[in-house]
């Protein structure tokens, strides 16, 4: 691990000042990642500043019956808050869904969504990666993707994110809300994560040295009678293969509402825009929740490997959109 400096932030504008003042530095928040990719050698940052004693620890009702969590809360807090459990349930199944005890209790909000892929070629500094040596190649296209993406990517990245706390954020239209040195900014969590296209290594839509400090959670009646699905390759303590945070609304058989985004299948956490527009006005049956699947995963472009995900991802939003609907039959 390259030898670094260490520097306790007091506060946003001061935390700011100092990553602005080296560029080859990086905020520290619970480390859970950033400090695993540092003994890899793929993160090498001169410099941690850590933002854990910023007061941005607090998970606060808004004016306009949302939530506003601080960047600083830890993900066992976020699963475990009661409104967030009322509100949100799929957002607290999401993050429970991660990790294990230990991890969520040092993992923070801000961090999770800043997370890096678990793509083995990415982790690998003695081989090619377009996310960590842009142009140097993508061996995951003709090598091991069998976990890797099958919506949205390109020939230069197949890595899929890896946040399932992000799918179901991602389905609630929660905004990501930065300080900067020029003041404040805020950017939906659907336009968080910019598309792969040829520049891989450009993750975020965030101004450089920009610290998130809160993410939103606009007013969703629909989000309370919600669920987020995860499959895995075992039982606890992986990452997905698919996942899915969905929400519905049914009046007299009819769905009145819908959200719907899945996980482990881009390099960003996936909002189903075509499936919501085929569900909204749909007789809440599997009819239509097939149909749903089917629009949205038409866009899918698998590998040899991983095209068992089109199917099991086409079963994981059938089943979890009839077990709403069957909670919920008005």
């Amino acid at each position: 691990m390259r030898e670094f400096g260490y520097q306790r932030a007091h506060d946003v504008t001061g935390a700011v000042a100092l990553l602005a003042a080296d560029p080859d530095a990086r905020f520290l928040g619970g480390g859970t990642n950033l400090v695993d990719l540092m003994k890899t050698g793929v993160e090498r940052p001169a410099r941690l500043v850590d933002v854990r004693e910023l007061p941005l620890d607090r998970i606060e009702p808004t004016a306009d019956g949302g939530l506003r969590i601080g960047a600083t809360v830890t993900n066992s807090d976020l699963a475990a808050h009661p409104e967030v459990r009322r509100r949100y349930p799929a957002l607290a199944q999401a993050v429970l869904a991660g990790a294990s005890g230990q991890l969520r209790n040092m993992a923070t909000v801000g961090g999770n969504l800043l997370q890096r892929t678990r793509c083995g070629y990415f982790a690998d500094v003695s081989g090619p990666c377009n996310k960590r040596v842009p142009g140097s190649g993508c061996p995951a296209v003709a090598g091991e993707h069998h976990n890797h993406a099958v919506l949205g990517a390109s020939g230069h990245c197949v890595a899929v994110h890896p946040s399932d706390m992000g799918v179901a954020l991602t389905a609630f239209d929660a905004v990501v809300a930065y300080e900067t040195l020029d003041g404040p900014g805020e950017v939906p969590v659907t336009d968080l994560y910019l598309p792969v296209g040829d520049t891989p290594h450009r993750e975020t839509a965030l101004p450089p040295g920009a610290l998130i400090t809160h993410v939103g959670l606009p007013a969703a009646p629909v989000a309370a009678r919600s669920r987020y699905r995860k499959v895995r390759e075992r039982a606890s303590y992986a990452f997905a293969i698919g996942s899915v945070a969905a929400a519905l609304d049914i009046e007299d058989g009819r769905i009145r509402a819908a959200r719907l985004a899945l996980g482990a299948v881009a390099s960003r956490p996936w909002r189903a825009r075509a499936a919501e527009a085929v569900l909204t006005g749909a007789a809440a049956d599997g009819t239509a929740f097939a149909a749903a699947a089917d629009a949205e995963l038409a866009a899918a472009r698998p590998l040899p490997d991983n095209a068992y995900k089109v199917t099991l991802m086409r079963n994981l939003v059938v089943s979890v959109l009839t077990e709403l609907a069957e909670r919920d039959p008005r």
